[in-house]
Formats: structure tokens, C-alpha cells, sequence
């Protein structure tokens, strides 16, 4: 990890909603994601950060949040797991659990 990018710590203990898709190489329906996370994220602009964790890269993270299965969403505001769900899910369902997060 480059000393330039914030910790993933850093950026979850921020007030911005951070959606964190964990993600495995070998797995078919993660695969499915990046057009929906581009979607998301052409669509909320900056309300929100979307970072990518490989599971294979990063098993401390992955076994830290509890993930088993890939893709797992989750959605850190505050340093706090608000929301989480396994599984491809569809972008106008994750801006819909974004924008409660967003701040007013």
C-alpha cells in the first residue's frame, strides 16, 4: 500500500458513505460489479467513495468484517459497517442505501 492513498482505516472513519466491494479474482459474479460501481459512481459523483478489496490480496480485512462470501458490499460511515449484503446488487438499489448516508 503507497503512503500516498489514505489507510482503508482513514477512510472509513470518514463522515463520506464508503461502499467497499470485496472481491475475489476468480469469482464470476464480481466480475458483474465494476459497470454497476461505475454507474454508482457517475451517478453520486463525489457523496461517496468506492473502493475494491481483493480477499485474496487482503485476507485481514476480509476475516476483520466477517466476509465468506464474494462479492460482499458494505457500507462504512464513521468507522461504523452501516450496511452490508452478499451478493451482485443492482446500482439503483445501492444509490438508493448510499443517498441515507449521504450527508445533508
Amino acid at each position: 500500500m503507497s503512503t500516498a492513498n489514505p489507510s482503508f482505516t482513514e477512510l472509513i472513519n470518514g463522515n463520506k458513505p464508503v461502499l467497499v466491494d470485496f472481491f475475489a479474482e476468480w469469482c464470476g459474479p464480481c466480475k458483474m460489479m465494476p459497470p454497476i460501481l461505475k454507474k454508482v459512481k457517475d451517478d453520486l459523483k463525489d457523496t461517496v467513495t468506492i473502493i475494491k478489496i481483493d480477499v485474496d490480496k487482503n485476507p485481514a480485512i476480509a476475516q476483520r468484517y466477517q466476509v465468506q462470501g464474494v462479492p460482499t458490499l458494505i457500507v462504512f460511515q464513521n468507522g461504523q459497517s452501516k450496511w452490508r449484503q452478499s451478493g451482485v446488487v443492482q446500482a439503483k438499489q445501492l444509490e438508493q442505501v448510499l443517498q441515507q448516508f449521504v450527508p445533508k
